[in-house]
């Protein structure tokens, strides 16, 4: 299945900033960094991984249409923090944490956000019925 996902940034620093924080609040830390180009996190380095880079073609990093990156989380609890210190620390909301489809009261749990660099991520869980 997936290793990991590359998301590409114009401001290395800006991005390893706010990863940091939102990774942290889940567990996970820097694993691998290459000065000035690339920064992954992981909880553990043997699981999958999310990371960011500046493009290796020295070319502007454009927002995937159409792309998007998904967080599995444990609760929605932990899903409304999650999306909500995105937000804190500058993320745009891209769908207020719920349940989809909307008025289910189980099933998919997620809350959608952007990154500093307009990147389109998602933290969610599944959540059992009654």
């Amino acid at each position: 299945m997936i290793g990991y996902v590359t998301l590409g940034t114009n401001d290395l620093t800006k991005s390893s900033e706010f990863y940091d924080a939102l990774l942290g609040t889940i567990g996970a830390k820097r694993f691998m960094e290459e000065p000035n180009y690339f920064i992954a996190w992981a909880k553990n380095p043997d699981e999958p991984s999310i990371a960011v880079s500046v493009p290796f073609d020295k070319k502007t990093a454009t927002v995937g249409n159409g792309s998007m990156v998904a967080v599995a989380l444990d609760s929605p609890a932990q899903i409304d923090a999650f999306y909500a210190k995105a937000l804190e620390l500058g993320g745009s909301c891209e769908g207020k944490p719920g349940f989809r489809p909307e008025g289910a009261t189980s099933g998919f749990y997620a809350g959608y956000f952007r990154d500093l660099d307009g990147n389109k991520l998602n933290a969610f869980c599944m959540v059992a019925g009654d």
